[in-house]
Formats: C-alpha cells, structure tokens, sequence
C-alpha cells in the first residue's frame, strides 16, 4: 500500500472510530511500523485533518467542513465535468448562485457529493425540467464547496484552473 492510500485508509478508520484508536493498532492494521504511523499522522495534520494526539490513541472530531466559493465560467455543455472535477477530489457541491444585474444573488442548493448526484442533476437539466442559473449570466456562476481539508480544497481549485472553468477576477 502507497502512503497516500495508507493516509486515506488512517483517515476512514479515524472517522469509523468512535473512540481514540491506538498507534500501535494503526502499524498492525496497515503492516508498517509505529514511526511511519507517526509520520503519516504528521503529514494528514499538515493537509490540515484536526487529528488529536491522546494518552489511549489518535482522535479525529467531528467537525465542520472546510468551505469554499468558486467564481467559475464555462459552457452549459463543461457543466458535468465541472462537478464531476470537484466530487472526484472529494468535494461537495454545496449551492449555486450568480448575480444578476436586476434581481441580486439568485442561490439554489445543490449538495452533489457523488456521481449519483451528478446523473440525477443532469437529468432534471436535459430533460427540459429547468436550466443551469449561469445560463442568465453569460456562463459566470458561483458554487460553495465544502471538503474535509483544506488541501482538498486546493487540489480542486488547481484541476478546475487547469480545465479553465475558474472565472478572472476583474
């Protein structure tokens, strides 16, 4: 197993625990020693997981996710690979709204967090059911995104800038 997918699976068994879970059942569970459970949890601290040290083990609280608004421009028909962009790192499509010129913010909820999500959004848009709001704005729209770290937020920002979906700042 590669770091980063030991330091994913330590992810999901901290969330999976209720309790603190041991160092040492960490190393036994993954089959590498203590020291590199102990790097691993330095590195997860650094991408910005809240993970506590204590005396029975590591913890890692429930708490609120990171949170991010994307000012983004693309064609109606970039609108499924732009979500499908930001769930495939990990984040969660919060809303949508854009600003209209006579009306103000126009927001709707979203919260897409899967390709399920995705499918059953793009079927209430093909079917004729409605349109995307960044229709009446000439493509520019924002969304609020929400991740487990801010890294992921990062990585999600620097795949949309490379796809050219993040709208210049004027």
């Amino acid at each position: 197993m590669k770091a980063d997918e030991r330091r994913k699976a330590i992810i999901d068994t901290l969330r999976g625990s209720e309790a603190a879970v041991n160092g040492t059942a960490l190393a036994d569970k993954f089959g590498v020693s203590r020291q590199i459970v102990v790097s691993d949890i330095s590195a997860l601290k650094a991408e910005g997981y809240d993970i506590r040290s204590t005396h029975s083990g590591y913890l890692l609280p429930v708490s609120e996710l990171v949170k991010k608004t994307f000012k983004l421009r693309h064609t109606k028909e970039q609108t499924e690979d732009e979500l499908s962009v930001i769930v495939s790192f990990g984040g969660r499509v919060e809303n949508v709204y854009v600003w209209h010129k006579v009306y103000g913010r126009i927001e709707a909820p979203l919260s897409i967090a899967s390709r399920e999500d995705i499918e059953n959004f793009m079927e209430g848009v093909r079917s004729g059911k409605s349109t995307e709001l960044m229709n009446i704005t000439g493509g520019y729209h924002y969304h609020t995104v929400s991740a487990d770290s801010r890294q992921t937020l990062d990585n999600i920002e620097n795949a949309l800038t490379e796809k050219g979906y993040i709208a210049p700042e004027i």
